[in-house]
């Protein structure tokens, strides 16, 4: 069981004041957070591609490669990087080049993306959003398998038998593939061989269950080792020392920040009631003291076959960042070995791998 952090690096205006974080401030903030994850013995953090002003991440491996020169152990990669509206090749060298400085740390989490900035900002057809996906994720896992390439699609010039440098450390490169919960991307994935991230931020975690299920079928139907093939989630939660410190601190952001995305996408209004009812035990914010968060996690694994958890904290600019400091040190000195405690001993006992 692996676990980790992921964020999307959010400058949203502070609840309290109104002021908002500079890119550059809150990038060096992720940075800190990375370190100070490798410190505490977490095993993966995210960054996730965005093209919005209230975003500062719009080229994940940059921010990783300087975390990677500080760090030691920590797995870094996006969370996710937008392929459908970005060039594999440079993909692939960007992440060959943080696997490099990180000497075989270097993960890529490939998604259609739920935002759709980059398609206009870099030219495609958003009537192209299925298309463009499949299209570059067939051209990354060839790059990615061959160092010399020859290839052709519908959407990017021709590659006629051209090397794609630098090849990174690790062989393959880990590229996963990040769903929101759809059917055929979890069959996709499965079919592929490449692990699987579920966004699970909404609802019930059990309900993922199935598609969990479905995915180890595909591979299985395809002649992957299942065995050998990882689910992960990414789930939004905070952590403090008590659980009523947790709600209260993270909620403020929470809210302002769904409520953003409600109004562009047509959901009704973020309440305070809504954000109790998904930290309960069978919801999808994991929001408490360690012992709480830990506990959700242990369901998680049991219940849904999940194997890396990775943890979104902040959801928005939380108005003071040591806050977010002690969320990352509480989820690995106190939630991780809870978590890895537990579940080594349930698979034992279980048979499980």
């Amino acid at each position: 069981m692996e676990i980790g952090i992921s964020t999307f690096v959010e400058t949203t205006p502070d609840i309290e004041t109104g002021q908002t974080i500079s890119h550059a401030e809150r990038i060096r903030q992720v940075v800190d957070e990375i370190v100070l994850a490798d410190k505490v013995g977490l095993d993966i953090f995210g960054v996730g591609e965005h093209h919005r002003v209230d975003y500062a991440a719009s080229a994940p491996a940059v921010i990783l490669a300087a975390a990677a020169a500080q760090t030691e152990r920590i797995r870094l990669t996006s969370a996710v990087t937008v392929l459908s509206s970005a060039d594999p090749v440079r993909v692939f060298q960007e992440f060959a080049t943080l696997d490099a400085i990180s000497n075989g740390r270097a993960e890529i989490m490939a998604g259609r993306g739920s935002f759709i900035e980059s398609f206009p900002l870099f030219g495609y057809d958003l009537n192209d959003y299925d298309a463009l996906f499949d299209e570059k994720l067939e051209l990354l896992l060839k790059i990615r398998d061959s160092e010399k390439v020859t290839w052709e699609g519908g959407h990017r010039p021709a590659i006629d038998n051209l090397g794609i440098y630098p090849r990174p450390v690790q062989s393959p490169l880990p590229v996963w593939i990040g769903s929101g919960g759809n059917t055929e991307s979890v069959v996709r994935a499965g079919l592929l061989g490449l692990p699987l991230v579920l966004a699970i931020i909404g609802g019930r975690p059990v309900q993922f269950a199935p598609l969990v299920e479905l995915y180890y079928k595909a591979a299985a139907h395809a002649g992957h080792d299942a065995s050998k093939l990882s689910v992960a989630s990414h789930s939004h939660g905070f952590i403090a020392d008590t659980t009523e410190m947790a709600a209260d601190k993270f909620f403020p952001s929470t809210q302002a920040s769904m409520n953003v995305l409600g109004r562009e996408r047509g959901w009704g209004p973020y309440t305070r009631a809504s954000f109790d009812a998904a930290r309960s035990m069978e919801g999808a914010l994991y929001v408490g003291d360690p012992e709480t968060v830990a506990t959700k996690i242990i369901n998680l694994r049991k219940n849904v076959g999940i194997t890396r958890f990775m943890l979104h904290t902040p959801v928005g600019t939380m108005s003071n960042h040591d806050d977010v400091l002690r969320a990352v040190e509480l989820l690995g000195t106190e939630v991780a070995p809870r978590v890895k405690e537990e579940i080594a001993r349930w698979e034992a006992e279980n048979g499980e791998q």
